[in-house]
């Protein structure tokens, strides 16, 4: 396949390694596979030159961990040496299914926990890696990224942190609004979406869809979803709607205010299929509103594309908008940490990030322009072309 051999004849910028912390190692373990794959079949005829020491190699992965006291403190410890390497620092803040003690009582590990322990391995390594990049699919404090009164602006210093203890690139994926990397103009920030695996998966899931403009529309559940929208549009060739949250602003619950009512703007949806895309599905209400009310206007399947499954009111909800009809599939990505009651939801379909996450590791260990796998116009193309779309 080409695009396992793009990089023949292009040394990378030192020996790959993976530092995964407890949070990620599954899906680490998944795009560990697709390197030594990929490695298998790259540059083969560079296999006894020194540049390319350590380029095919069984893993890239290194243990890593965290190992706490008993107050709760922790340090981070790698178990192999990283010096001269360019080395990747994967974590999953979202992971709510770990667990620690303080003093004896059990403690769930936050987004805050996460980000410490990302600190600690970073601390490990500095001085000593050749490069250290940081892989953190839901950005940590992502959603407090502009001020809007006397508030903290959280995601912008976790980034200058970040910078100030030694990282080049910080990669991450649908940012709740990627223009918080204003507050590190000078190092790496890259930000990925995942259209092309939205597509595959809900192509393999429902084979009988029909993507053109008289069976299917994109909608945008809110203002912030438009850039989205606009590019499925646009790529797919059809029409998108959107919707906007009327808010009551003289009232605050658990820290926001809340939403009135959603109302639509676009044309008619009546007999089309229609895709509801959005950044992270959180307690589900909003989505589920819009949902209900695509169905209520006419709306033949409804189908729900997120990057974060986070579900943080659990499952009821959806169960509930399944058994009415007002939803058909629920596809979101294995970026982040998922109930395993989840997968045993027959309204649910995962897309697997696992090979870009290796292509996206792999150019940017050979210093390679990453544009060709964030703009997957032409992959999208392909697969509705396999499709026979």
């Amino acid at each position: 396949m080409a695009e396992l051999n793009q990089f023949d004849n292009i040394r990378p910028v030192a020996p790959l390694k993976i530092a995964a912390l407890s949070s990620c190692t599954d899906f680490a373990k998944k795009v560990d596979r697709h390197l030594v794959t990929f490695r298998e079949e790259s540059n083969q005829h560079h296999r006894d030159s020194i540049i390319f020491q350590g380029y095919q190699e069984d893993t890239f992965l290194i243990k890593c961990s965290c190992p706490r006291f008993g107050t709760g403190e922790a340090k981070g410890h790698l178990d192999a040496s990283v010096r001269g390497s360019d080395l990747f620092i994967m974590v999953d803040v979202c992971n709510y299914s770990l667990t620690y003690s303080v003093c004896g009582h059990e403690n769930h590990m936050s987004p805050d926990d996460h980000y410490q322990d990302l600190k600690r391995i970073i601390s490990a390594a500095t001085g000593k890696a050749h490069r250290i990049n940081v892989i953190m699919p839901f950005l940590y404090e992502g959603r407090q990224h502009k001020r809007t009164g006397r508030e903290s602006l959280d995601c912008a210093l976790s980034l200058q942190e970040l910078r100030d203890m030694g990282v080049t690139n910080i990669l991450t994926f649908d940012a709740h609004d990627p223009r918080v990397q204003n507050a590190i103009p000078l190092i790496g920030f890259d930000n990925f979406q995942p259209p092309y695996q939205f597509m595959k998966a809900l192509l393999r899931r429902v084979p009988d869809v029909k993507v053109d403009n008289d069976h299917l529309m994109i909608i945008a559940p809110d203002e912030g979803a438009m850039s989205r929208a606009v590019y499925f549009s646009g790529v797919l060739g059809i029409d998108m709607g959107m919707f906007y949250k009327r808010r009551d602003y003289s009232t605050v619950i658990n820290g926001k205010n809340p939403i009135v009512a959603h109302e639509f703007l676009g044309d008619s949806i009546k007999g089309k299929d229609v895709i509801i895309i959005d950044d992270m599905i959180s307690s589900g209400e909003s989505m589920l509103d819009v949902a209900k009310q695509m169905k209520e206007q006419g709306a033949k399947r409804v189908f729900v594309f997120c990057t974060f499954g986070l579900f943080t009111e659990g499952f009821a909800k959806f169960d509930d908008s399944y058994e009415k009809g007002y939803i058909s599939l629920v596809v979101t990505t294995n970026l982040n940490y998922r109930n395993p009651i989840l997968f045993e939801k027959p309204y649910y379909q995962e897309a697997d990030m696992s090979k870009f996450t290796a292509m996206i590791m792999d150019t940017l260990n050979h210093d390679v322009t990453t544009s060709p796998i964030n703009t997957p116009t032409s992959k999208i193309h392909a697969l509705l072309e396999r499709y026979g779309m």
